[in-house]
């Protein structure tokens, strides 16, 4: 578990100079990246020492042209106004490939190559040939592992959350946490099936969604969301929204949700009681809800915990795990958050840092409050998943106190 408490605002301090740079840097983003993702590996790949045959030389680069135009095509005819799901799943694809394909042009381009001189292996043709092999098979092998990754069912992550404020009554209460299934383009109704069914051999009192549910419309993507509703719970089934419903009519889902048993924790709380101890379980709309210009929907926590006990441990759902700031400031004992898939493809949780306090994983904030961060149960986009597997978590709750025993 990772401790901020001492370095929380020297942390802000640093981080802040640094989104905004990152934030004038997203401008431009859409413009830069394609060119950088194919550009790069042609010219590494190609153009760098190989002397490749020419007829090699030309369809190679008409590839990385074709990947180049091709991707933001799909995508946009994919993920914009047209919604063309199989643009969408072409798109996603080149995307998520550019990305593994660049980045090891890079690393295997500088390191294996530097490795290769200072070891004299070859000439330099030679030296640059092997390094475009390696690049290519790199590239293929972590494509395939990433993608059986991607499609999986999550392996069960389980772990016990000492609570200091948790009653008695309340130890080993049982937390099942699924996050960011974004169903979307490729069809995985069956694997959401399989998702739900892994979750009812957990046996949890409480099962939490924390948002990000899809990419598309309740009305589209019914069919992968229906099996949600087979879930169960000793206790409640609780959810609260992500920003990605709010590209797809927020509300649609929260009517879903609720159509399939689950509570829509939105800007309010309920109560979990057993033994004779309460625990308070209160969830917030994402953090992005108020710009979208739905009505009714923002984060609000004060609204969340209205009327509760405030000498009462409190759960809280929230989407994003840089809300843990105003969790802390309000003595939230544990947040549980998605939306950073730990990264999804690597090296891409460098990214997802300038933007999220936590990655992955447990970590402490402030005097009391615990964010548990989960790297999601689904994919967004790329259908591949590099060093960064995703998971249906089981979090047992303990209490400081041992429970009596009758």
């Amino acid at each position: 578990m990772t401790d901020t408490s001492d370095t929380r605002s020297a942390d802000s301090e640093v981080q802040a100079p640094r989104r905004s740079r990152l934030l004038r840097l997203m401008r431009y983003l859409p413009l830069i990246a394609p060119v950088l993702l194919w550009a790069v590996p042609c010219g590494v790949l190609l153009y760098t020492g190989q002397h490749w045959p020419l007829a090699v030389t030309l369809v190679g680069t008409a590839l990385f042209v074709l990947g180049l135009v091709g991707m933001p095509l799909a995508m946009g005819r994919g993920h914009g106004r047209r919604q063309q799901d199989r643009a969408a799943i072409v798109g996603d694809t080149l995307l998520g490939a550019s990305w593994v394909l660049f980045t090891w042009s890079v690393l295997l381009g500088v390191l294996l190559r530097l490795a290769l001189t200072v070891a004299g292996v070859g000439e330099s043709q030679d030296r640059a040939r092997i390094v475009t092999w390696a690049v290519l098979g790199t590239t293929a092998v972590l494509l395939a592992w990433g993608y059986a990754e991607a499609r999986r069912v999550p392996r069960v992550r389980r772990l016990d959350v000492r609570l200091p404020r948790l009653g008695a009554g309340l130890d080993g209460l049982r937390v099942a946490l699924i996050t960011d299934t974004h169903y979307g383009p490729l069809d995985r109704a069956r694997w959401s099936e399989r998702v739900c069914e892994t979750v009812n051999t957990l046996e949890a009192d409480l099962v939490c969604h924390t948002g990000d549910i899809a990419d598309g419309t309740a009305e589209r993507r019914r069919a992968q969301a229906v099996p949600l509703g087979t879930v169960q719970a000793t206790q409640a089934r609780v959810y609260v929204t992500g920003n990605h419903e709010y590209y797809s009519k927020a509300q649609g889902w929260v009517d879903l949700m609720d159509e399939l048993g689950w509570e829509p924790l939105r800007n309010r709380h309920l109560l979990v009681e057993r033994g004779g101890d309460t625990l308070v379980v209160a969830g917030v709309d994402d953090v992005t809800a108020e710009s979208s210009g739905l009505a009714g929907h923002r984060a609000n926590l004060a609204g969340a915990l209205d009327g509760a006990d405030p000498d009462l441990p409190v759960l809280l759902l929230a989407h994003q795990p840089k809300f843990v700031d105003r969790a802390a400031a309000d003595g939230i004992d544990l947040q549980l958050s998605g939306h950073t898939h730990g990264g999804q493809i690597w090296p891409f949780h460098h990214l997802v840092r300038l933007d999220q306090p936590a990655l992955a994983g447990l970590s402490r904030h402030g005097a009391r409050t615990l964010l548990y961060t989960s790297r999601g149960t689904g994919f967004w986009g790329p259908p591949f998943r590099v060093f960064a597997p995703s998971e249906i978590t089981l979090l047992v709750l303990r209490s400081p106190q041992p429970p009596t025993t009758p």
